[in-house]
Formats: C-alpha cells, structure tokens, sequence
C-alpha cells in the first residue's frame, strides 16, 4: 500500500509533467488546477442528484470554479466555504448575481460581494456536495491535499443534520488510481467521479463521517476554525 503522501507527489508531479495542469502554479501542495476542468463540470451536470438538487456545496479550489458557475447558471443556491474554514459558508442564490457575471460571483475573489456569510441556525439543506481532490480511487477512496477541511465539511453539516447525500469529486483523469491506499475512518469518499473525459459512478459505497469526532479536534482547530467553536456552543 502506498502512503497518501506517495500518492500526492505521484499526482502532482504526473500532473506537471505531462503540463497538464494550468494556473495557479506550481500545483503541488494544493488541489491541482487542471485542464479539461470545464468538460468535467459539464458531465457533473448530467448526475441525476445534480438535476434534482437545489442547494450544492463546492469546495472554493481553482478546478472546481466552472463548476461552481454552472450551479448559478443552473439557478441553484451555491454554498462555499470560506478558505480554510475561517468564516463557515458564503452562500449564493442565483437571483443575486446579474446575468453574465456567474463566473465572476463564483470566485474566490469576489464571491463575497455577490453573496453572504450565513451563521449556522440559517445554513439550508445541502442536496449535493462537491470537492477537490489529489487523487481518487475508482472505489471512492479520497486523498485531497493533506489538511482535512472537505473531510471537516462535510462532518460539519452533518453534525448540524444534514442527511448523508452524495459526493461528487471532479479531477483530471490521470488523477485516478487503482493503487491500494489509505483510509481513515474521517476520510471522505465520493459516489462520482467527473473527469474530463468521463463519468464514473464508484464501485463501493463506504461510510462517510456522521458528525465531528471531537477527540480529534484540538485547541489549535478551536482556535483558528470559529464555526468549531460555534457548534460546541450550540450542541
């Protein structure tokens, strides 16, 4: 079995190498921005759980900009955190962002002037659930960039009663592995897998976090992630 730390150099240097990758560089060290990114959002689209979605959460990552666009072009409220979990969820409702300008409210630079933080009490229904990854196993397995925020996430709104729902990770398909790795009982999993040349429905379902395993959270978490703080207050 490979180390999730092999698997992540593996991926990125892959990644560069074969210059598929594109900006911000250099990709290690972050979810890596890919080229294709755009034909991965658009097979996210034809996921029968997209369809039916109203709310969708999308990791705040480069690659998974398009589509974070596409769910306010499909007239869906986007939720994304806020980098590194500093500010819990920005949210934005479709009806707030003026035609042509959805890739521009769905950017980390200017999604807080087109939505808005909402305290947790006012957090809606999230109905699907995307992330960035490293690298993914064609089973679900996950390995994102090595600090567990997509993990502490989804943990998050489960704590808060979200039902389980799916999990869609979007990656370029030589981020794909068949390789034996690692799995955590805190690890996410997906249930698709959107590439820029496929779709891929995993093959296993594993159990995904049910809530926030406090053991693990530290002081240091507490202190930098003030939605930890929040929930323990409100729990």
């Amino acid at each position: 079995m490979v180390t999730k730390q092999e698997m992540r150099d593996e991926k990125w240097k892959q990644l560069t190498d074969e210059k598929l990758g594109r900006f911000p560089f250099p990709l290690q060290n972050r979810i890596p921005n890919f080229k294709g990114a755009e034909s991965a959002a658009q097979l996210v689209t034809t996921i029968p759980e997209y369809e039916l979605a109203k709310v969708i959460k999308v990791n705040p990552d480069a690659p998974q900009l398009p589509i974070r666009a596409q769910v306010l072009k499909d007239g869906k409220i986007l939720l994304i955190p806020t980098p590194r979990l500093k500010a819990g969820f920005i949210m934005i409702k479709p009806e707030w962002v003026p035609e042509g300008e959805t890739r521009r409210a769905a950017s980390i630079t200017h999604m807080k002037a087109y939505g808005k933080e909402i305290p947790l009490h006012e957090l809606p229904t999230i109905d699907l659930f995307v992330v960035g990854s490293v690298a993914l196993h064609r089973d679900g397995r996950r390995i994102g960039k090595g600090e567990g925020y997509a993990d502490r996430e989804y943990a998050i709104i489960r704590e808060l009663g979200n039902p389980d729902i799916p999990i869609v990770g979007s990656i370029h398909s030589v981020q794909l592995t068949d390789e034996d790795i690692p799995k955590d009982p805190f690890d996410l999993t997906v249930d698709w897998i959107a590439t820029e040349a496929e779709l891929l429905q995993t093959s296993r379902h594993y159990e995904k976090p049910d809530g926030i395993k406090w053991n693990l959270v530290t002081d240091k978490d507490l202190q930098e992630m003030p939605i930890l703080r929040e929930i323990k207050k409100i729990k």
